[in-house]
């Protein structure tokens, strides 16, 4: 039998903001989307049925790290990566160009090549090109892949930048004609060009030419500050396709969403609510508190009353205090589960917000509070 093929419709449009869905032979994507960070086939802390629950749709996990360990062989004789992992979702697979920039030390780029690793983690050899990137993320068998890129560190460098650019655009061609013309799957563009609007609008128009079934922005997130980041959004939400999803890569805090929202975002991913939940910082209506301090010795209300989809309220802020200051294995996990399921009501209050035609009120009451 066929396998569905991967579609993505808008169904709501509120000035530059807008709700879609994504559909795939795994299921359907509810946008604007939060992916929650499986870098190593695993939500750090949490089990994937909890994080079902608290409403996610789909999950990333990292290219570059499943090469490493526990190798892609591995996970194809268990049977790709959602039957290793026990992960019924949709999987968005990172290709390995961010560990380009964060793993710089370790490694040299070559044009025809590709990035020429040492292993991090045993020194071990590896050359990740764009043929091997997308080989690596079929074997992965992961429903949306990304091509390879070079993220480059922030710059004011123009011609640096530049050439950095130029490169990502020619392994984006070699990483589209070796994904081919799988239907079930997708594979995305990535726009890079720094803080630079035009080579972000050079990038952006020559992946168009190459016709992906979703175009991410990459590069950000990267030290820039948010006005910074606003304003390549803000140079590039007129030219982005209508018809194909949007994905603002490694993004970020709730305010950061919500000014990405506006500006025609349809995709996020972080690691900070899980990292976060795991070192005492949790995510509420009324912003962030650091359940590690003092002053929650004595608190014995929950940490977020507005918490509706996962109830972690039977858990007080003094019970939260004791396990962090303790080293509880416990508090990572309810931590993260709680940040999670904050971020997912934060996804589901502005698909509504944006459908009901009050998202920009919404923005506006908690784009500084958050």
């Amino acid at each position: 039998m066929a396998l569905k093929k991967f579609s993505f419709n808008v169904v709501e449009k509120n000035k530059h903001s807008r709700c879609a869905q994504i559909k795939t032979h795994r299921g359907i994507i509810n946008t604007p989307a939060f992916m929650p960070v499986g870098t190593q086939a695993t939500i750090k802390a949490a089990f994937i049925d909890d994080i079902i629950k608290t409403g996610s749709e789909i999950i990333l996990s990292n290219t570059y790290h499943l090469m490493l360990r526990p190798g892609v062989d591995r996970i194809k004789e268990a049977g790709g990566l959602h039957s290793f992992m026990n992960c019924p979702l949709p999987i968005l697979t990172d290709s390995g160009g961010f560990q380009v920039m964060s793993l710089s030390k370790l490694n040299k780029v070559d044009r025809e090549k590709g990035a020429i690793f040492n292993s991090h983690i045993d020194g071990k050899k590896f050359i990740l090109s764009p043929e091997e990137s997308i080989k690596i993320q079929k074997g992965l068998n992961s429903d949306i892949l990304m091509v390879m890129d070079e993220c480059p560190k922030k710059s004011k460098d123009y011609r640096l930048i530049k050439k950095s650019m130029e490169l990502s655009v020619y392994w984006a061609k070699r990483s589209k004609k070796e994904f081919g013309n799988i239907k079930h799957k997708a594979l995305f563009g990535i726009v890079q060009g720094g803080l630079f609007d035009d080579l972000r609008q050079v990038s952006l128009k020559e992946l168009i030419k190459i016709n992906f079934d979703g175009y991410a922005i990459g590069g950000l997130a990267v030290g820039e500050t948010q006005k910074e980041m606003f304003k390549i959004l803000d140079s590039l939400k007129n030219l982005m396709p209508e018809n194909k999803p949007r994905y603002l890569m490694g993004v970020g805090t709730p305010s950061d969403i919500l000014g990405a929202v506006k500006r025609g975002i349809d995709m996020f991913d972080c690691v900070l609510p899980t990292r976060s939940g795991r070192t005492g910082l949790a995510f509420t209506w009324n912003g962030r508190i650091n359940i590690r301090n003092s002053k929650y010795k004595k608190d014995n209300r929950p940490l977020d009353p507005k918490c509706e989809n996962f109830n972690l309220n039977k858990y007080s802020k003094n019970y939260l205090n004791h396990l962090f200051n303790t080293n509880e294995i416990l508090a990572s996990m309810l931590l993260t589960l709680h940040n999670i399921n904050f971020y997912q009501e934060l996804m589901e209050s502005i698909r509504v917000n944006i459908k009901n035609g009050t998202f920009d009120d919404f923005h506006d009451r908690y784009i500084n509070k958050l």
